[in-house]
C-alpha cells in the first residue's frame, strides 16, 4: 500500500519511520497474523507466554527482599521489558499487542471473525506458555531464594491480584494496555535494535512502575503463586512477613481467583489497545493511506 506524506514527515523518515508508516505496516503485520495456520499461531502464542513469564521471574527474584516500594518498582520495571523484547526480536504472538489487529478490521484488510479466532487462540497459548514457566520456576528451586522469602512474595503478589475488585483491575488494564501497544508501535517506528530496544524499555518499564494489571503476566504470576502454595514453607512465610494468613490464601487463590482477575483485566486491555490506541491511531491517519477503504 502506498502512502501519502506530507513534506515534513518525509525529514523523519530518515531516522525512524512516520506515525502513518507504523500504523500501515501495524495493519500489514496484522493481515499476516489473520493468516496464519492454527498450529504456528499457538507455537507463537506459547512462546511468547513463556517470554512475558521470564520478565516476571526474573524481576520478582530480584526485588522480592526490597522494602522500598518506589525502588522496588523502579527495579522490576528495568528487568521486565526484557519479555517483549525477546516477543519482538525472535517472534512470538501476544495477546496485548495483537488487539491493535482492530486497525486492520476497521480498514477491511481482514474480517473481524478472522481477528477474533486469532486472539483466541493467542490468549489461550499465552497461558499455555506462562504456566508452564510458572511450573518450572517452582521446581526448579528458585523460590527458595532468602529462605523462602521470595516464594512467600510470589504469593504475596499473587493474592493482591486474586483480590483487586473488578472496576480496578479493568481500568488498570486499560493504562496497562496504552503502554504496551505504545512500545509495540514505538519498535515498529525504530529502524534499528538499539532504538527498538529503547522504545519497548520506556512504555514497559512505566506500567511496571504504575503496577497496571497485564493478563498475560498476571498468567503467570497468579498461577505461579497457586503452585508456591504447594509448599508450607512458603505459605508460613507469607503469613510472616506480610500478615496473609493461611486461610486468606486458601480461600483467594484458587482457580476461581484467577478467572476472576483474568476477565476484567482482560477486558480492561482490549479497551486499552483497542479503544484507546488503534481506533484513534486510525482516525487520525486514515487520509494518509491512499488507498484506505472509505
Amino acid at each position: 500500500m502506498e502512502i501519502k506524506m506530507k513534506k515534513g514527515d518525509e525529514k523523519m523518515d530518515n531516522a525512524f519511520n512516520t506515525p502513518v508508516q507504523v500504523l500501515d505496516a501495524n495493519m500489514n503485520a496484522g493481515e499476516g497474523k489473520a493468516k496464519l495456520p492454527i498450529l504456528k499461531c499457538i507455537l507463537l502464542g506459547i512462546m511468547a507466554g513463556a517470554f512475558i513469564a521470564f520478565g516476571g521471574a526474573s524481576s520478582n527474584a530480584a526485588v522480592h527482599n526490597i522494602a522500598n516500594q518506589g525502588l522496588s518498582k523502579t527495579l522490576a520495571g528495568c528487568i521486565f521489558p526484557v519479555g517483549l523484547m525477546m516477543i519482538v526480536f525472535v517472534g512470538g504472538e501476544l495477546f496485548t499487542g495483537d488487539c491493535l489487529m482492530i486497525a486492520g478490521v476497521v480498514d477491511k484488510r481482514f474480517s473481524a471473525m478472522a481477528m477474533i479466532k486469532t486472539l483466541v487462540i493467542v490468549f489461550f497459548s499465552n497461558m499455555v506458555g506462562a504456566v508452564l514457566i510458572a511450573t518450572l520456576v517452582y521446581f526448579s528451586g528458585l523460590l527458595d531464594y532468602t529462605n523462602g522469602a521470595l516464594g512467600a512474595f510470589t504469593i504475596k503478589v499473587a493474592y493482591g491480584k486474586a483480590t483487586i475488585t473488578p472496576f480496578k483491575a479493568i481500568c488498570s488494564g486499560i493504562l496497562c494496555n496504552i503502554l504496551v501497544c505504545m512500545a509495540v508501535l514505538m519498535a515498529t517506528a525504530a529502524k534499528d535494535i538499539v532504538g527498538k530496544v529503547w522504545a519497548i524499555f520506556f512504555p514497559i518499564c512505566a506500567f511496571v512502575i504504575g503496577g497496571w494489571e497485564h493478563c498475560v503476566a498476571n498468567m503467570f504470576y497468579i498461577p505461579a503463586g497457586i503452585i508456591a502454595c504447594m509448599n508450607d514453607t512458603y505459605v508460613a512465610k507469607t503469613e510472616e512477613l506480610y500478615g496473609i494468613t493461611a486461610d486468606q490464601i486458601a480461600s483467594n487463590l484458587t482457580v476461581g481467583g484467577f478467572v476472576s482477575n483474568l476477565i476484567p483485566v482482560t477486558i480492561g486491555n482490549i479497551l486499552g489497545g483497542m479503544v484507546f490506541i488503534a481506533l484513534p491511531l486510525y482516525a487520525i491517519h486514515k487520509s494518509k493511506l491512499v488507498n484506505h477503504t472509505k
